[in-house]
């Protein structure tokens, strides 16, 4: 029995023997296989996409400052700085992260023991929001008040700070107002956003003491900031524009825009014209700080920066305040005057090599700088357009080179009179060809091109039943010249002139057009009609910035990003022969033989000059009550010269003379000339 057992369990053991290694064996395959994909998965994490986790450790646990560089520097055609950057030592604070109202406060008030700044503009919220800052203040505010069941926390803030308003809880002495402004600035900026606290003006001893105590005071810092100054006069501010201060911080018309493209709200910004256009220009690019795990003890530059690029322009700087200068005392002393202006121009590639221009209140005789009066200043110009309507006729074939014969003589229509300035009683009746009729600035020859152009048949007396249409006609061409459209300049601003009502009613008026006694134009549009006559007929957009530049390591101007090249709008259709009637009249109204050229002063100057001068009739009215508009007259011209090659245009327009003046458009033009033969290029070789 006893063996027969011991045979049964020795039986059993062997087959329990044989049974668990089979199940040890599937649990180790399991247990190998989870492993083996618990190590794909590691391999996975860190060989693949390991960097792309350190990456998101690293955006988590860092974070990077950015700082402020210094803008673009603007020159002018010859390399000299017309706008620049003048460095300060400033007073700037770093927000931290996660850096609270009071701590803010404390900061606030040990900043404000070694520094002082402008708190004139401090408004009483402001100073509610500084006492409240204080947690001792901002509790006995709120034990004292009584809130209703399910007041939002941000309504009840704005309840505290109407309580403290009210009754007027915050101190109003120097040391304490002049913490709140400090406040203020730290307070309205970023996490990690730099904010000048004071970015001019810092003493030696405010250095000293802000300095000896920056360990007491985290985030504030001394640094530099910057702001635009103008080397060769700061009339050339109303062509470059302005820049926003750090003070003052984005334009608040245009901070959402500024903001979404990196700005911060302290950062200085272009306002204006060329500051504001070639914003993205001259801005640069910040420097980058990387603070590691939001302590700004740890930081370390990983980008300097990189300070704005340059921009050229094609002005002349000395020609620039010269001619300046020259406007300015063109109408001074002249009664009703209201300004001058005058503009040149290359006639081939389209670049301003002057803008000048004065505005001048008739009440005080003050004038002020307004150069970009010549692109946004409508000023009927007078008979300076009528190479324009002598153009138009000949494209339009009512005259040709060989037939254009006219005589001069009063027109008489609809009851009106209307005459050549040499000719108003009709004794001086002269036939005139085309560019005859330029010389002598005859306005009969003028408005009988119009009645041709509108095929009216006209005789002394005749009703004026002239097509409307005759507007359109002549405005049309004059447009192709760039009178009466935009002509394209690179500054902000420019308008369009101003164009008189047309139709039947106004049908007397089309013969004012003819003779530029009624269309207004701006002083750069007619630079472009004459650069156009002079090029032979390519009407150029004019432009003011010449090139993009770098710097090199000395901070001079480097090597050239961007060179801006002419731009023809248009080409007008004109024959040579049609062209040489207008450039021909143009030399005569200086060089010709009539006693009734009206550009004969000019005719000693060197190089020659071609030109076509301009007198409209015009009325000033001071606006005061029972005043009567006063009979004045607003004199241009547009000239080019050398009158064989032409290599500049000027043109200059005085709005508003006393009604006797005649020279003074002439005479300012002249001056100009000569400042330009000296200043801009040599007259050697030139006639």
């Amino acid at each position: 029995m006893n063996s027969f057992l011991q045979k049964i369990f020795h039986h059993r053991d062997r087959g329990a023997d044989t049974k668990v290694p089979f199940r040890l064996n599937i649990i180790l395959t399991v247990v190998g296989v989870l492993f083996a994909i618990l190590v794909i998965q590691l391999a996975y994490l860190q060989v693949v996409n390991g960097n792309q986790y350190k990456a998101e450790v690293s955006r988590s646990d860092n974070s990077v400052k950015l700082g402020n560089v210094q803008r673009g520097i603007i020159y002018d055609s010859t390399g000299r700085v017309l706008v620049g950057n003048k460095a300060h030592q400033a007073i700037q604070y770093t927000k931290g992260l996660s850096v609270t109202s009071a701590t803010l406060y404390k900061i606030a008030n040990k900043l404000g023991e070694y520094l002082s700044v402008d708190y004139s503009t401090l408004t009483p919220r402001q100073e509610a929001e500084f006492y409240l800052s204080n947690p001792d203040n901002l509790q006995k505010v709120i034990d004292s008040m009584t809130f209703a069941k399910g007041t939002s926390t941000s309504d009840q803030y704005i309840q505290e700070l109407a309580k403290v308003i009210k009754e007027k809880l915050y101190s109003t002495d120097k040391k304490t107002r002049n913490a709140a402004a400090i406040f203020q600035k730290m307070s309205g900026s970023y996490q990690l956003s730099t904010t000048y606290i004071k970015s001019s003006g810092v003493t030696t001893k405010e250095l000293a003491e802000v300095g000896e105590h920056l360990s007491e005071m985290p985030g504030v810092q001394i640094g530099d900031s910057w702001t635009r100054e103008y080397p060769n006069g700061d009339a050339i501010q109303s062509i470059v524009g302005t820049v926003s201060s750090e003070r003052v911080g984005l334009p608040s018309d245009r901070i959402n825009t500024l903001l979404a493209e990196g700005y911060s709200r302290n950062d200085s910004v272009g306002q204006s014209y060329l500051e504001a256009k070639y914003e993205s220009t001259l801005r640069g690019s910040k420097s980058q700080t990387l603070i590691k795990s939001g302590s700004l003890d740890k930081a370390i530059k990983q980008y300097g920066g990189q300070k704005g690029d340059n921009l050229q322009l094609t002005i002349n700087s000395e020609f620039e305040k010269k001619i300046q200068s020259l406007v300015e005392n063109a109408d001074r002393n002249t009664g009703n005057s209201t300004g001058a202006y005058a503009v040149v121009m290359n006639p081939n590639n389209g670049a301003i090599i002057g803008l000048a221009g004065v505005s001048r209140n008739p009440e005080t005789g003050k004038m002020t700088p307004n150069a970009l009066g010549t692109i946004n200043s409508s000023i009927v110009m007078g008979s300076v357009v009528k190479g324009a309507m002598v153009s138009g006729a000949l494209m339009d074939k009512v005259i040709t080179p060989t037939n254009s014969t006219l005589t001069d003589k009063p027109i008489i229509t609809g009851g009106i009179k209307k005459a050549s300035w040499f000719n108003q009683d009709g004794n001086h009746d002269i036939s005139l060809d085309a560019s005859t009729a330029l010389e002598v600035s005859s306005n009969s020859y003028m408005m009988q091109l119009a009645m041709k152009e509108a095929k009216f048949n006209y005789y002394s007396g005749a009703p004026l039943t002239m097509n409307p249409d005759v507007f359109n006609i002549m405005r049309g061409y004059f447009n192709q010249f760039g009178l009466g459209v935009l002509t394209g300049i690179d500054l902000p601003g420019e308008t369009k002139g101003i164009q008189g009502p047309g139709g039947s009613a106004n049908i007397g008026k089309a013969l004012d057009l003819s003779y530029g006694n009624y269309d207004a134009y701006t002083p750069i549009q007619v630079a472009q009609y004459i650069s156009t006559i002079a090029n032979g007929g390519y009407r150029i957009e004019p432009h003011i910035v010449q090139s993009i530049r770098e710097s090199n390591k000395d901070g001079k101007l480097g090597r050239v990003k961007y060179t801006v090249t002419p731009t023809v709008l248009n080409k007008v259709d004109m024959t040579d022969a049609q062209r040489k009637v207008v450039t021909d009249g143009f030399y005569k109204v200086v060089h010709g033989t009539s006693q009734y050229r009206t550009g004969i002063t000019l005719n000693t100057v060197r190089p020659s000059i071609s030109a076509k001068t301009g007198t409209a009739q015009t009325f000033y009215s001071s606006g005061k009550k029972g005043s009567k508009p006063v009979e004045t007259v607003t004199l241009s011209l547009g000239s080019f010269s050398p009158s064989k090659n032409p290599q500049v245009v000027v043109v200059v327009a005085i709005p508003n003379l006393p009604s006797d003046a005649e020279s003074n458009n002439v005479n300012l033009a002249e001056q100009i000339y000569q400042a330009y033969w000296k200043y801009v290029q040599s007259d050697s070789g030139l006639k």
